[in-house]
């Protein structure tokens, strides 16, 4: 049988060779009927709740001692959704009033939850939340209906795992002297299988939406991690030579760890910052162990989506400040709160609108609400007292509402002053993602302390496509000649005024963009935690001058095509 290639998303670096073991759940429908004894439900509901409670806890205990506090956390998410009082209320309530059974009552109070995070379509990570709240509904319908779910911690061989996803309990179990590697047929890099998976540093590939209805059990298969790939069927050849690969892989990052406290230069001496993309202060052990220079995007809205209520500018302080210090010394930037689009809070009334990614979100809420702005200004200039902290507004698209942004925030550092509260000077920026704003970054740079380029969102606006809808996402193009003028623009803009010009997308960990962006002059990359050492081990093979011509080349073509062709011929 000839071999079969599978793409995918390449989630997990790494090569594994194993034989493929399909992480198949058990049959969980059930009948819909009307009951009579709703008490007698309730009461199923309850011990289901109780056991599934027991087997978390235990779960959680395993992924503390296989991957460590940080990323056992992800359970406490999941034990949460099984003591929210709200959700059980309306479980229960759908019992009796529609007199169906605890299962139905179940999966359709659920469901609902399920779909309202999945509408979240311009927010990976809220939307791959909608995943916590099916991982737990598969565990308590199971107890319902008297059937076990399969138990990945039972592997005792070899094998490449394969499942139409992978929940974090289903990974929290893997075992690594086993599992090799994993593919599914959903997920993103953002899910928490993808996360976990480059935390136990195994290879991943995902969103192959077949791999399940291709795959057999036990069948020979090789994963490709690097490249967002599987061979079904390989051949001795093909075996051989990913068996190569899987080595120099090994090789290249024992090399990598080498450069974690090495200064990110290019071949020919030219500094750039390496910084982090973080969420939460937890995130600082991977930023850390990385050997970032700083933190060039903290996304302040996940203090507010964790949060019941608007947290408190104490709250705020010490999350901020925790930060700050942990970073010891090395610059931290904040981007003030990013709501609305597709990231609500069930205690802020949006208004329904036809088109919210381009409506009422982000600075101009803080703008039209500022006692909330007020209070998150005053949490950052206080943390800014403990070191190098930069204050970020997002989705400025005039130069009226960075003014309207920087005086607000001149005001309460001036209050905080009077009433003798250490604060320090931060710097004040914008992130760039409104293409009116890149566009008008030479008015801007004159005003600003630094600009970040914000490319998922600056791609999405200025080629007007959605990239989570399939049918346009041909159209999020990251080398469009287009967007790489607009980036050029905005380097050039903030060089002319002696500011800093970063970047905080998808894009500046890209491995085909990096070489354009040095070549451009970027300043600051800043990227996800564990693609730092392989961007810096990147920097010192590229020429400055070199890449400087390959920009040059880029910006003038006239396909996305065109100009990975071009850094391939360059670089690679």
């Amino acid at each position: 049988m000839p071999s079969r290639v599978l793409n995918g998303i390449a989630a997990s670096d790494g090569v594994a060779i194993a034989e493929s073991y399909r992480l198949v759940d058990p049959d969980l429908s059930f009948d819909k009927v009307k009951i009579s004894d709703v008490n007698a439900q309730a009461t199923r509901l309850s011990a289901a709740l109780v056991a599934s409670k027991r087997e978390l806890a235990q779960i959680k205990e395993h992924a503390i001692q296989t991957m460590g506090e940080d990323e056992a956390t992800v359970f406490d998410a999941h034990l949460a959704i099984l003591s929210d009082p709200e959700m059980i209320r309306q479980i229960v309530k759908q019992i009796r009033d529609q007199r169906v059974s605890a299962e139905e009552a179940l999966t359709v109070v659920t469901d609902s939850y399920v779909k309202l995070f999945e509408n979240m379509q311009d927010n990976p990570y809220m939307r791959e939340r909608s995943g916590d709240i099916r991982d737990v509904t598969k565990r308590v319908l199971a107890h319902l209906l008297g059937v076990e779910l399969p138990n990945p911690a039972l592997i005792d061989h070899e094998v490449i795992v394969v499942a139409h996803d992978l929940t974090p309990s289903d990974t929290a179990q893997l075992d690594r002297r086993f599992v090799k590697g994993f593919i599914t047929d959903i997920g993103g890099r953002t899910s928490h299988s993808a996360i976990m998976s480059r935390t136990l540093e195994i290879p991943a590939v995902v969103g192959t939406k077949e791999a399940t209805s291709l795959i057999e059990d036990g069948q020979p298969l090789i994963l490709d991690g690097i490249h967002g790939q599987a061979i079904l069927q390989p051949t001795s050849t093909e075996r051989q030579e990913y068996h190569d690969m899987a080595i120099d892989y090994q090789t290249q990052r024992i090399e990598w760890q080498k450069l974690q406290d090495k200064p990110s230069v290019t071949k020919d001496g030219v500094h750039h910052v390496l910084a982090a993309n973080i969420g939460t202060p937890e995130d600082l052990t991977a930023v850390k162990t990385n050997g970032a220079e700083g933190v060039g995007l903290f996304r302040s809205e996940f203090l507010y989506m964790n949060a019941n209520n608007w947290p408190t500018e104490d709250d705020q302080f010490e999350a901020y400040r925790t930060v700050v210090q942990g970073m010891a010394g090395k610059p931290v930037v904040v981007r003030t709160m990013d709501i609305g689009g597709d990231k609500g809070l069930p205690y802020l009334d949006m208004p329904k609108e036809m088109n919210p990614f381009m409506g009422y979100r982000a600075i101009r809420i803080s703008l039209s609400k500022t006692a909330i702005f007020r209070t998150q200004l005053r949490a950052l200039l206080r943390a800014s007292a403990y070191g190098d902290l930069g204050i970020m507004f997002p989705m400025i698209a005039t130069l009226d509402e960075f003014r309207s942004a920087k005086r607000i925030t001149k005001e309460e550092h001036q209050k905080l002053l009077d009433d003798d509260v250490p604060v320090g000077d931060p710097q004040l920026g914008i992130m760039v993602e409104v293409p009116a704003a890149a566009i008008l970054a030479d008015q801007f740079a004159k005003e600003v302390d630094f600009m970040s380029i914000g490319t998922n969102d600056l791609i999405g606006y200025s080629m007007a496509a959605d990239r989570t809808n399939e049918r346009v996402s041909y159209l999020y193009q990251p080398y469009n000649p287009a967007i790489l003028r607009l980036i050029k623009h905005v380097i050039d803009a903030c060089h002319q005024e002696g500011k800093i010009a970063a970047m905080c997308g998808e894009m500046a960990g890209d491995q085909l963009a990096v070489p354009i962006l040095v070549g451009m002059g970027l300043d600051e990359f800043s990227m996800s935690a564990t693609s730092i050492l392989k961007t810096r081990a990147l920097f010192r093979r590229l020429d400055s001058a070199k890449m400087a011509v390959l920009a040059d080349k880029a910006i003038h073509a006239g396909t996305n095509e065109e100009v990975i062709k071009l850094v391939d011929e360059f670089v690679f």
